[in-house]
Formats: structure tokens, C-alpha cells, sequence
């Protein structure tokens, strides 16, 4: 049987160190079984993907944008909240917020990238509610931002 870690290869990614909070916040919180991970941004080893989706991105790189998004709050769930991604039981819920132009209307297809990376890794468990949404600006210029709710072993 392949492990969610193997499966996260597959797309290409090694699950990265996460990046510590720039404001005042924790990164995750946990709740008997339930945990909170709070938004992470588009980034990768170079810093914060950014961009605009509407004017200075495309549907695609906004998707992939939302894919990084996603593979940093994995690595949350491993790294600060300590738990294996074979021992969640089921992710609850996804937020996705997109940096956008006011006329631009394909926000759920920016965040498909998020939720097909997470469904994929995870399979049947990572299937979820999710809402996603437009706003004018994010944290750091990033383009995507992806906050979870994950329900895990105890």
C-alpha cells in the first residue's frame, strides 16, 4: 500500500519544514481529536508564490498555486501538530482564499488545486467541505492561502 508521504512524491513534493508564523498566531491548534490549521500561504523553497489571479495569473498557475498552499498545510499537520497523514482520519473542511481582481469568477477552479493534491495524497480521507474565496489581497502578496480542519487518530 503506498503512504500519503509516497503519494505527496508523486506529485513531486517532499513535505517541507513549515515556515514560522510572521504574525501573532500559532500554526496549528488541536481540539481532543480535531485540528485547526491556521492559513498557509503559497510558498515554496524560493518564498511566497505571488500574483493576482485575474491580472498577473492564470487559472493554472493559480492552481498550482493552491497546490503549494496545500502542501504547506500538510506539512503543518505533521511537523506542528505532530501527527502522521496516515493517522487522519478525515479532513473536515477547507478554506481557500485567492488574491484576485474584483471581475475575476473562477475561484473554484484555483481551488481545486488544493483539494485535488489533498484527495490525492489522501485518498477517500481527504475528501472535504471546502469554500472558496476572492479577496483583494493576501498576507505577504501571496496568490493562494489554504486554512484546514482535520479530524485525526487520537
Amino acid at each position: 500500500m503506498t503512504t500519503p508521504i509516497e503519494k505527496l512524491r508523486e506529485y513531486g513534493y517532499e513535505l517541507p519544514q513549515p515556515k514560522p508564523p510572521v504574525a501573532s498566531y500559532v500554526p496549528v491548534t488541536r481540539t481532543g481529536n480535531v485540528i485547526y490549521v491556521s492559513g498557509q500561504i503559497s510558498s515554496n523553497e524560493n518564498g511566497p508564490v505571488t500574483g493576482l489571479l485575474g491580472d498577473t495569473m492564470n487559472v493554472v498557475q493559480g492552481g498550482n498555486a493552491a497546490e503549494l498552499a496545500a502542501v504547506n498545510v500538510l506539512s503543518q499537520i505533521v511537523h506542528s501538530a505532530g501527527v502522521d497523514l496516515d493517522r487522519v482520519r478525515r479532513v473536515l473542511k477547507l478554506t481557500v482564499f485567492v488574491a484576485s481582481t474584483p471581475d475575476f469568477q473562477e475561484h473554484h477552479l484555483v481551488a481545486n488545486g488544493a483539494s485535488n493534491l489533498i484527495v490525492g495524497v489522501l485518498g477517500d480521507k481527504g475528501k472535504h467541505a471546502r469554500s472558496a474565496i476572492g479577496l483583494a489581497a493576501l498576507p505577504l502578496g501571496a496568490a493562494v492561502e489554504v486554512e484546514a480542519i482535520v479530524e485525526v487518530e487520537g
